[in-house]
């Protein structure tokens, strides 16, 4: 085994371990001296410990009243909980465990200290870019960098972080425990701590949506059997002679439908039990409210200064002195950015019209494809012709989904990176705004349009409104609400089941790969780890539960069980990501975060849009207020109501077919105009559009009064952290620890990058 070593030329030792022969493939250590780390500790505003945080009265409330909470589990070495300040080379003896350099910096400070030298060192012209690691990767002279997982101890009674975090987490049989959120930090860092603390938080929140949305789904079965309107169009007979649903289509019975419309009480507001739903509207206000407090709890002892990235540093046209600190640093003319940005716009126009074309393009074919079916003279085929299209469209809807969204992504990396922003989460948080604005048009448009467009401008017989030249599609027999739960589950499960089907395979790939190799050899933890995946950050992650998110709040009205789904997947995508990150995935350089940054603008945004959305949902595609105005203005029973809803078709359609009225779905008289019912009806819903969002967000705001976005305990923590911050870093501070002698000695990190010879 061949070794070299060299100095690099910011003080990183090099070190060649291994060289595989065969392959050609060298794995090279780099580590740094003591000096090296104080220093760049202190440019990156690194934290040291000053004092354990002891708190003895954190007992929760199940703990105080004796009663067992089943969700807890003991996991051993619990990282302590310091309270701390940014590090002073100058002032070390002040800090908690500064007697022992090989201990004093944690594993993941080493790393990010390690990978700051490595992404902010040139390596050839500055002119061009030509600096940092990344760039080496891009350009494939290197083939990976990263660190390495911890190996297990040589005791075997004791666990390291990594196979704690496996025994008490990634683990199926953890399904039903608190997650360890100060292991997962202390190994992972803030950032991804972050994500699993809000997942966390998210998917216990869908439980009591899930129990009353499926209560309200049991309850759509009884009703089933007691609904009158229900009852009436199962017992019309021949009584409702509907009109054709096409030129060469039929007359049928509005009977025939007995079952579709007795299913559309499983979903939508009925009378009878909407007004009680209502409550559970409020749940993402709160769960947004409550998430904005959640998010920075786990970060509130970390500070942040935030560098320009190594990339823009390279590339930025020229400098600009800082007005705070004076130094020159890069910069980059803000009106050639938002030039960039805006052309960066037409891009994503262009896409969301393409987007549009799809949808359009799947519309005409649900619309062509029912005609065909309709016409095929089979009994069984024509009486599901409306289905068999619908669910053939939602499935297509889907794969165009999925295809747009890969090529999209690609295209917002091109343009963020061409935009040149200064600042790594700057970076993050535009690319994540363009895919976010495409996403939420790609993934939604559909449900929209079945939700608020389909069926609206149909017209009536005699005067039907058609694009090109095929009449406007209407709602199936059960209403579009039905359709809408359909076209939400294929989408929303749909992408989980596939999503969650793809990740086992390639882990179980790789760790084929690896027990074979260690078959064969005693692999080193260096080439075990270059095995693994690379980590390719949290978007996908929070991308994923964020538009699931949108689904079961957007379209609740549509799909009570749609929570439930939600929390099944998150139950299983929490231990599929435990897993990805602890047993398959290369460990990833830890980032500091303080929230989970700009996801929850976004989910804000979602959850106003979720109100908005519910009450026109309740308004004007349900039939809860028609229902309401016709029991107090007509009938209290509801009996005719179904004939209340049904218009007679115009003498003018009559006469063309064989002097044959028919019945269809409106509110017009025998001229085709609207009746007053309709203006009334109308007014009745703008009016409960407006109070019902007034009084949500109404409630919403009170939430966020009495919900502080940082608790009153973490508060006192800050507080109390910065007292004792400003005294240890006083210069007339006696000293309260006592230290040894600075040592010179190198400190090993175990950071490696694999390069091809």
């Amino acid at each position: 085994m061949p070794r070299c070593s060299g100095c690099h030329g910011d003080g990183v030792s090099l070190q060649r371990e291994v060289v595989q022969q065969k392959k050609k493939v060298s794995f090279i250590l780099l580590s740094a001296p003591w000096s090296v780390m104080c220093f760049y500790a202190e440019e990156i505003s690194l934290r040291a410990p000053l004092q354990i945080n002891i708190d003895p009265e954190s007992a929760t409330i199940l703990k105080k009243v004796s009663f067992p909470n089943l969700m807890a589990q003991d996991v051993p070495n619990p990282p302590p909980e310091y309270y701390s300040c940014q590090f002073r080379a100058s002032k070390l003896q002040r800090f908690l465990g500064s007697d022992n350099k090989e201990t004093f910096f944690t594993t993941t400070q080493r790393h990010r200290v390690l990978y700051e030298i490595l992404a902010r060192t040139p390596y050839g012209s500055m002119r061009k870019g030509e600096v940092g690691i990344d760039r080496l990767l891009n350009e494939q002279v290197f083939s990976a960098a990263y660190p390495l997982h911890e190996n297990p101890p040589v005791s075997p009674e004791s666990l390291s972080l990594r196979q704690i975090l496996y025994q008490y987490w990634a683990k199926w049989s953890c399904w039903n425990k608190y997650q360890p959120l100060d292991h997962i930090r202390e190994y992972f860092g803030e950032k991804i701590a972050l994500y699993f603390a809000w997942l966390g938080f998210y998917t216990g929140w869908l439980l009591p949506a899930s129990v009353v949305g499926t209560v309200v789904f049991l309850f759509g079965f009884w009703l089933m059997a007691t609904d009158v309107p229900a009852k009436e169009v199962c017992d019309s007979g021949d009584n409702f002679i509907m009109c054709p649903r096409c030129k060469s289509c039929s007359y049928w019975n509005y009977s025939s439908i007995c079952c579709s419309s007795a299913s559309s009480c499983l979903s939508g507001p009925s009378p009878s039990w909407s007004t009680g739903r209502e409550p559970g509207r409020l749940w993402p206000i709160a769960g947004t409210a409550l998430t904005s407090r959640t998010s920075r709890y786990p970060s509130h002892l970390r500070g942040r200064v935030e560098r320009p990235r190594p990339e823009f540093t390279a590339m930025a046209p020229m400098t600009m002195r800082n007005p705070v600190t004076g130094a020159e640093e890069p910069y980059f003319p803000e009106k050639t950015r938002l030039h960039r940005m805006l052309s960066g716009c037409t891009v994503i126009i262009t896409m969301i019209v393409v987007v549009l074309m799809f949808l359009i393009s799947i519309i005409l074919y649900r619309s062509i494809l029912r005609i065909i079916m309709q016409k095929s003279g089979n009994s069984f085929v024509s009486g599901f012709a409306g289905r068999i299209a619908s669910i053939s469209g939602s499935v297509l809807n889907l794969i165009v989904i999925l295809m747009l969204s890969r090529v999209y992504i690609m295209l917002a990396h091109i343009l963020t990176r061409w935009e040149m922003h200064r600042t790594q989460s700057k970076y993050e948080d535009m690319f994540i705004l363009k895919v976010f604005v495409f996403q939420i048009i790609n993934f939604y448009s559909s449900p929209v349009y079945i939700a608020f467009f389909k069926g609206r401008f149909i017209g009536y017989p005699g005067n039907y409104h058609k694009l090109f030249g095929i009449r406007n599609e209407d709602c199936g027999a059960g209403g579009c609400l039905i359709e809408l739960a359909q076209e939400m589950l294929v989408i929303m499960v749909g992408k989980q089941l596939i999503n969650n089907i793809k990740e086992p395979k390639e882990g179980g790939e790789k760790e084929e790969e690896e027990e074979e190799m260690q078959r064969k050899e005693q692999v080193p933890p260096w080439e075990k780890d270059y095995q693994l995946l690379v980590c390719e950050g949290l978007f996908s992650e929070y991308l994923e539960m964020v538009l699931q998110f949108g689904f079961i709040t957007i379209f609740v009205a549509a799909c009570p069980l749609a929570p439930l789904f939600a929390l099944v997947n998150n139950w299983v995508e929490i231990r599929l990501d435990a897993q990805k990150f602890v047993t398959e995935y290369r460990r990833p350089v830890v980032e500091r975060a303080q929230d989970i940054g700009v996801w929850l603008t976004i989910l804000q945004f979602i959850t106003h849009a979720a109100v908005l959305s519910n009450a026109f949902l309740i308004s004007f595609t349900s039939s809860f207020l028609p229902r309401l105005y016709y029991r107090y203005t007509k009938d209290n029973t509801l009996t005719g109501f179904i004939n209340f809803t049904l218009a007679t078709s115009p003498s003018n359609f009559n006469q063309q077919h064989n002097h044959t009225s028919c019945r269809y779905r409106s509110l017009r008289d025998e001229q085709g105009e609207y009746l007053p019912e309709y203006y009334h009806l109308l007014a009745i819903r703008l009016s409960f559009v407006i109070v019902f969002e007034h009084v949500v967000f109404s409630i919403g705001r009170l939430i966020d009064v009495m919900v502080p976005d940082i608790p009153e305990e973490v508060e006192v923590k800050m507080k109390r952290e910065h007292y004792m911050a400003k005294m240890a870093l006083a210069e007339n501070q006696v000293p309260t620890q006592g230290g040894s002698k600075v040592m010179e000695e190198r400190t090993v990190f175990n950071l490696y990058v694999h390069s091809k010879l």
